[in-house]
């Protein structure tokens, strides 16, 4: 923890966001510190933490080297954070996620394992260990999961499973946290250009992103879900969706599940 940091967290909302040194996580950061906020960026990409520190102005912002599947170095992470801002957290955004994308029966079970680690574990790693901060800021829980939580997602089955995983997680603990004066929103993009749309599977030369163009499908700006994630920070709601597909996406999944699964067997990829 640097002095300068403390000094520049004073006084002014504080976040702290997994996986920010790129995609989702650092454009959120860019939406936050351009309306004030002090954040805390993290992932395990320690090269990538400086560009977005650089990127978000050294003033704006601490870096922590964070596993998000490592329970201590959450503890470690959000213990100097929480000196940096008085002891309390106005949000905490899960971000940090991964995907590997083939059937299946053509996933390792180390894809498998990685995915459900960081996807599940690593938000609640993060849900449990940010609790005292937000409890003493009456802060705001934020996980992002994806339209893959709301109908299951073939050559993405267990990233569909986390991320069913994710929205559970947040309904229940949107309840159960309410005693303590935290709130919890759930953020569910369509695909969203980041890095992740290069996922694969082990051995194979298939992406996501190949799909997609081979699709037609639409994929947003990472600026979109940058303001969503801003929106919900600042909003009461539990559920925010991010794209014109992704409200289609819950209102089909909700009222025409069948017509969802026909058009599924059609065309495999039609949600993220």
């Amino acid at each position: 923890m640097s002095a300068n940091a403390d000094v520049a967290a004073k006084g002014r909302k504080t976040i702290f966001i997994t996986g920010a040194a790129s995609g989702i996580g650092l454009a959120s950061a860019k939406r936050f510190v351009a309306a004030g906020w002090f954040v805390g960026l993290s992932d395990i990409d320690t090269a990538g933490l400086k560009a977005a520190l650089l990127a978000i102005g050294p003033a704006n912002g601490a870096t922590f080297k964070l596993d998000v599947r490592d329970r201590q170095a959450w503890d470690n992470a959000l213990g100097e954070f929480g000196r940096m801002t008085g002891g309390k957290l106005d949000a905490l955004l899960n971000n940090a996620g991964i995907a590997r994308f083939g059937n299946l029966e053509e996933l390792s079970e180390a894809d498998c394992d990685l995915q459900i680690d960081i996807n599940i574990k690593g938000v609640v790693n993060g849900a449990r260990a940010g609790l005292p901060l937000l409890k003493a800021g009456g802060g705001r829980l934020i996980n992002v999961a994806s339209c893959a939580g709301l109908y299951g997602s073939p050559k993405l089955a267990v990233y569909s499973a986390t991320k069913f995983a994710v929205r559970g997680l947040s309904e229940a603990l949107d309840v159960e946290y309410a005693q303590h004066g935290v709130s919890v929103a759930c953020v569910m993009p369509w695909f969203i250009e980041t890095p992740i749309l290069n996922a694969g599977a082990a051995g194979s030369n298939e992406n996501m992103a190949d799909a997609l163009k081979k699709g037609g499908l639409e994929v947003y700006p990472v600026e979109d879900a940058a303001e969503v994630v801003f929106k919900s920070a600042t909003g009461k709601d539990l559920h925010y969706m991010v794209g014109k597909r992704a409200k289609q996406m819950r209102f089909a999944s909700s009222h025409m599940p069948g017509s969802v699964r026909k058009q599924l067997r059609s065309r495999p990829l039609m949600s993220s």
